[in-house]
């Protein structure tokens, strides 16, 4: 319904996929926001764990605020350059040194190092069209 109510302030010049994700996020944002205002009190020893309505738990909320992250994420990565992303992945996720990526991809260290500089360039101009500020 937002998309379809926002759908004047579309303007055409980026995708409708990233327009779509920042509205959806947007969405997220604001559920996350009403639900801290609508917490309910715990019983009088404060014990319950309950903090937000429809008993969910903190680390609930924050596993949700998790999920929707790395969805995004995810989705970032798949718009950036496979070579890019594959350096990103090995190195920043998965925590191996350049050395052994560049050596596994038949690559100088040198020319993996400068895949992931743009990577991330690119990461974030990716993030920043589905409506990410960062």
């Amino acid at each position: 319904m937002r998309a379809w109510r926002a759908s004047a302030t579309y303007d055409g010049t980026r995708p409708l996929r990233s327009w779509l994700f920042a509205i959806l996020r947007n969405v997220v944002i604001d559920e996350a926001r009403a639900r801290k205002r609508r917490a309910v009190p715990t019983d009088e020893s404060g014990a319950d764990g309950l903090t937000q309505q429809h008993g969910r738990h903190p680390a609930e909320v924050e596993r949700m605020d998790q999920l929707v992250d790395e969805w995004v994420v995810h989705e970032a990565l798949r718009r950036i350059r496979d070579d890019q992303r594959t350096i990103l992945v090995e190195t920043s996720y998965r925590g191996r040194r350049y050395a052994d990526v560049a050596g596994e991809l038949g690559i100088p260290e040198g020319t993996a190092r400068t895949r992931a500089f743009y990577g991330l360039q690119a990461l974030r101009l990716a993030l920043e069209e589905m409506g990410w500020n960062l």
